[in-house]
């Protein structure tokens, strides 16, 4: 079944890119692109809800609308309004040393947010990556809104490259974090480590009941970089991730599962490591972000400068991959379900690698064309 998988995929990327992409505009272009025809299952721009953002990477829904996001660099919490685009800063997180891939990644809300108030953060310091939790309170002053964080799982490794840092509350109520190999590819088959890893965790940051490795956080093992994560209708959990040279991948994460770095990238049909549900060249892909929505799941990619829809039918591809806004935007750092099942987009031109434009970075809302 791999062997066909990839070959369908083979014929994709060799195809001219046009055929499935939406038509083209400058990267940075205008705020509120002009109305297309799309055929079904296609993104279609609907709105810049926010401009002038610096290398944004984590974006959370809050439950009015608006949207929390952080930027990599400044450490800053943004918050962005649901109309209008509004930006007002919330905070900036203590103790985070920006630099490389590593700064403040991703956030996330406790599942009990319109409660208790939390806010959970992937960060680096100068010693590792860490996850920490703190409060939010926007009735108080700018200043003031972040409360001080708790350190809740430390020792992540960190490097100038590969540090994971996507976060996420699972279906099951459970916290699902994601680690990089921090270019060093022998700890992503060391199950001691936390790096190369995806990680599950309870809301206060212990390995969680169940995990298949006793008292290990360790969830899935033999990851080079994955910075994306999403849930399909059914629950299953799906994960973005880099290769070096050859082959990026799109995995469907099986608890305990050794997904081969650095002894395989990409598909090797080897029984001991779980290969790809899908794979592409880095050039075409380099995935950061993932999300879900009707019926497949949606890849933001960075050195691809473009947005890839995955339709998927249970574990499997339900029809080869398409591209989509490929070069219309620049590099694509982190894609979000809304409430309301359109898409959110955020841009990662100003994180050193880009090409930024008048405005960028920027959020875009997206809506599927049924």
């Amino acid at each position: 079944m791999h062997r066909r998988l990839a070959a369908a995929l083979l014929v994709l990327l060799l195809g001219p890119a046009a055929a499935c992409s939406s038509s083209p505009a400058p990267a940075g272009g205008a705020t509120t692109p002009a109305a297309t025809t799309a055929p079904a299952g296609a993104p279609v721009v609907r709105a810049t809800v926010a401009d002038g953002l610096g290398v944004p990477w984590g974006v959370a829904v809050l439950p009015d609308g608006d949207l929390l996001v952080s930027e990599r660099d400044t450490a800053r919490i943004v918050r962005v309004a649901a109309t209008g685009g509004r930006k007002t800063v919330a905070g900036t997180v203590p103790g985070v040393t920006a630099g490389g891939e590593g700064g403040l990644l991703g956030i996330a809300l406790s599942p009990a947010f319109a409660t208790d108030r939390l806010v959970y953060a992937y960060l680096s310091t100068d010693a590792d990556n860490r996850i920490v939790r703190f409060g939010y309170d926007p009735t108080l002053p700018a200043s003031a809104q972040l409360g001080d964080p708790a350190v809740l799982l430390a020792g992540i490794p960190r490097g100038p490259r590969h540090n994971g840092g996507r976060i996420a509350f699972g279906p099951d109520g459970l916290l699902y974090a994601t680690t990089g190999d921090s270019s060093n590819s022998a700890l992503s088959q060391d199950k001691g480590s936390l790096g190369g890893k995806i990680l599950r965790l309870t809301p206060d940051g212990a390995p969680a009941p169940g995990n298949p490795f006793p008292g290990s956080a360790v969830w899935s093992y033999g990851h080079r970089n994955v910075e994306g994560i999403a849930w399909d209708g059914e629950g299953r959990l799906w994960a973005s991730e880099f290769g070096a040279d050859t082959w990026d991948e799109l995995n469907l994460i099986r608890p305990g599962g050794n997904y081969g770095w650095p002894v395989v990238e990409g598909i090797g049909n080897r029984p001991e490591y779980i290969d790809p549900v899908a794979e592409w060249r880095p050039a075409e892909a380099s995935p950061s972000g993932l999300a879900y929505a009707d019926g497949a799941l949606w890849m933001a990619a960075l050195r691809g400068t473009r947005l890839w829809r995955i339709p998927i039918s249970g574990d499997h591809l339900a029809a080869a991959p398409q591209d989509f806004l490929t070069g219309t935007y620049g590099r694509l750092r982190t894609v979000v379900t809304d409430r309301d099942g359109t898409l959110l987009l955020a841009t990662g031109n100003t994180d050193g690698r880009g090409d930024p434009h008048p405005g960028d970075d920027r959020i875009l809302r997206l809506a599927v064309q049924r």
